[in-house]
């Protein structure tokens, strides 16, 4: 097994200026289960085929335990790779293609029946040894794939989106399975999604990229309870964070019709950078509805405290219910997601009054999205 390194990796593509990949630096220890994540174009992929060899480093260094492999070819680095698309031989039986690797190095028929008999025990495909691909469903030729990676034994493995091909009742099933299945081998894993709710369920840290830079690393809990900016907290949870621009009044911030207290050092922070709002974050299952809970110090003894919130839908889990309503915010409207008790769902175009939960609150800098709440 090794640790991994990504020590200031950069990769810009030929004719362009911006890099792909900008400075990356992550130290991934031996036997972690690290998920890259971010949106469609933000370098998660280009990160791990630099990491496989499949594309340039064109500044810093990439490390496998103690060997630069900055500029070593992929069949000397002592990884395996499972893609998106499982990539198997189509005229090979299943058992033929877990074993091609070893076959190709030089290993003999009863050690590679071996092996190939072990991973497909691991991987509950016995019974399939002699079929072909077309003959298996997608979350088998799936696990073919995870297969021919693990006969291997390598010192790294990389899983570039290998769930995106699949349904998804398959895809919950099929991710618990290689999580377990990674803790079983203890091998070192960089696997790359762009489902947040993937990687926070599988990863022992995500890595969080955006336009190529680095957000944050850390482990799934403290990426949800502390964010380091306002890309993270957006990007992070389903249903997603809500964040409302508000303004900064004496002891805290003007929410609707209450003031919610913040930090003395949040607002100091703000006020250091010239700012006259912060941006409020509140998860939706954060909010308490003013009528049950008399959160809030309300502002006028007429009005309701909290933001109004007017709902549009209901989405009913059973044993939870999540409002998506629209608040007014001074002269534009705000769409806000918040988590009720599935027993008393509120009807649509009814008026709710939420209140953040003390203490539940993140503040960020309106200017430059960093956090400015501990």
């Amino acid at each position: 097994m090794a640790t991994v390194s990504f020590d200031k990796a950069t990769r810009v593509y030929p004719g362009s200026t911006k890099p792909a990949v900008d400075q990356l630096e992550i130290e991934i220890e031996d036997g972690e289960f690290l998920v890259l994540v971010g949106p469609s174009g933000c370098g998660k992929s280009t990160s791990l085929r630099m990491l496989a060899g499949l594309e340039d480093v064109n500044g810093g260094a990439i490390r496998i335990g103690d060997r630069d492999v900055t500029h070593l070819p992929p069949k000397d680095r002592d990884i395996a790779m499972v893609f998106q698309n499982y990539a198997l031989y189509p005229h090979m039986s299943v058992a033929d293609n877990m074993g091609f690797a070893l076959k190709i190095a030089g290993v003999n028929k009863a050690e590679i029946r071996k092996k190939v008999e072990e991973a497909a025990k691991i991987l509950d495909l016995s019974e399939y040894l002699d079929r072909k691909p077309k003959a298996l469903s997608g979350g088998q030729r799936q696990r073919v794939a995870m297969g021919r990676a693990i006969v291997r034994e390598p010192q790294v493995f990389l899983m570039d989106e290998p769930l995106s091909n699949l349904d998804a009742k398959l895809r919950v099933s099929t991710r618990t399975q290689i999580a377990s299945l990674q803790r079983r081998l203890g091998i070192t894993t960089v696997y790359v999604t762009h489902d947040q709710v993937e990687a926070m369920t599988m990863g022992d840290r995500v890595a969080v990229l955006k336009d190529g830079l680095l957000q944050q690393v850390d482990s799934p809990r403290n990426m949800y309870d502390r964010p380091n900016n306002l890309f993270v907290a957006g990007f992070i949870g389903s249903p997603a964070m809500n964040l409302v621009e508000v303004p900064i009044t004496d002891g805290g911030v003007k929410f609707g019709n209450s003031v919610v207290p913040v930090s003395r050092d949040a607002l100091a922070a703000a006020a250091d950078k010239g700012d006259k709002t912060v941006t409020v974050g509140v998860r939706p299952e954060h909010f308490d509805l003013a009528e049950e809970s008399g959160a809030g110090s309300a502002l006028s003894k007429d009005a309701p405290a909290g933001l109004a919130v007017t709902v549009n839908v209901v989405e009913e889990l059973g044993a939870d219910g999540y409002v998506y309503g629209t608040a007014d915010l001074g002269s534009e409207k705000k769409d806000l997601v918040v988590r009720v008790n599935g027993r008393a769902v509120p009807e649509k175009g009814a008026k709710l009054h939420v209140v953040p939960r003390a203490g539940e609150t993140h503040v960020f800098s309106t200017s430059t999205g960093e956090r400015l709440t501990d």
